[in-house]
């Protein structure tokens, strides 16, 4: 199936000069979204995973029913104010500003390897905080695993030494 037909690139948004790739037809298909789940599944099926966590919100989507297929814990990691637990936080720079992602303190267990989802890797700000939040609060990065990367933009350089899944490469 080519995932890609069902990838929308969308014009100057949210500003001037930027091409948004839109994945609400993909999540629109149950044939391609549940394509694109299968091979995630086939590629972590067997791997050393203890929980899959998925960045706040797109992240959700795809990381929910990975980590049902998997048979693994759901951690989400949240955009900062959401959670009314005692959490940890790191903060983070966007291409328009900054933000911060958190999660419960007591997310993971000392040493648990966790692999971090979301729908588009750009500049791989966002994905670079959320493995910092994950080894802030005890866990193991065992991995990344997106969507789409933006390989114009370099985002996989700031990943450091934790592999990189994407489906799609624009």
């Amino acid at each position: 199936m080519d995932l890609r037909s069902y990838i929308r690139d969308v014009p100057d948004f949210p500003e001037p000069g930027i091409m948004f790739r839109d994945i609400t037809p993909l999540l629109g298909s149950p044939e391609a979204f549940g394509a694109a789940i299968d091979l995630f599944a086939e590629r972590y099926g067997d791997a050393s995973i203890d929980a899959v966590a998925g960045m706040d919100a797109r992240g959700f989507i795809v990381a929910a029913p990975l980590a049902l297929r998997l048979g693994k814990p759901l951690v989400l990691l949240r955009k900062a104010g959401k959670l009314p637990p005692e959490t940890v936080s790191v903060s983070y720079a966007l291409e328009y500003g900054e933000s911060a992602v958190e999660i419960p303190a007591d997310a993971f267990g000392s040493g648990q390897r966790v692999l971090v989802v979301d729908d588009v890797l750009a500049t791989g700000g966002t994905l670079a905080a959320c493995a910092a939040l994950v080894e802030s609060a005890g866990g193991v990065v065992a991995g990344f695993a997106v969507l789409i990367e933006l390989v114009g933009l370099s985002g996989r350089q700031r990943l450091g030494s934790h592999g990189l899944f994407a489906l799609l490469q624009l």
